[in-house]
């Protein structure tokens, strides 16, 4: 979860699918719904990867709140799903985690930002649910 459902937790859900069983329900979501960002799609190509046609979506479009966990990526979306959850058995974890829109400069330099967050997300996700070593 994470504010505008765009960058972020479009990309931690891509590659949490890539590292989880089929059978775990993976949905991101965020407090807003913004537009596709090209950024994101690059970065998840240079890993092999796509969101294809995938839509930002609200918590609110979700049809489903009964999670285990939900992993927030922003200060707003893990404000508000602690308020969500209150009531809840769900485990909120919080992940701080660079908006790479705020990114300036070349072509390069932002998509190199882009990149770092995916990096960055692909470890944790492995850190927290990869396989375990012995």
């Amino acid at each position: 979860m994470c504010r505008m459902n765009t960058v972020r937790s479009p990309m931690a859900e891509c590659l949490a699918r890539a590292v989880l069983p089929a059978s775990t329900f993976i949905a991101s979501a965020g407090l807003h719904a913004g537009e596709p960002d090209p950024f994101v799609d690059a970065v998840l190509a240079e890993a092999g990867m796509t969101l294809g046609e995938r839509q930002a979506r609200t918590i609110g479009d979700l049809e489903d709140l009964y999670f285990d966990l939900i992993v927030t990526l922003a200060p707003e979306a893990h404000h508000a799903a602690l308020e969500l959850t209150r009531t809840l058995a769900v485990e909120v974890e919080y992940w701080p985690t660079a908006d790479p829109t705020s990114a300036r400069g070349s072509r390069a330099h932002i998509q190199a930002a882009y990149a770092d967050v995916r990096d960055r997300l692909q470890a944790r996700i492995m850190q927290r649910f990869g396989p375990k070593q012995p």
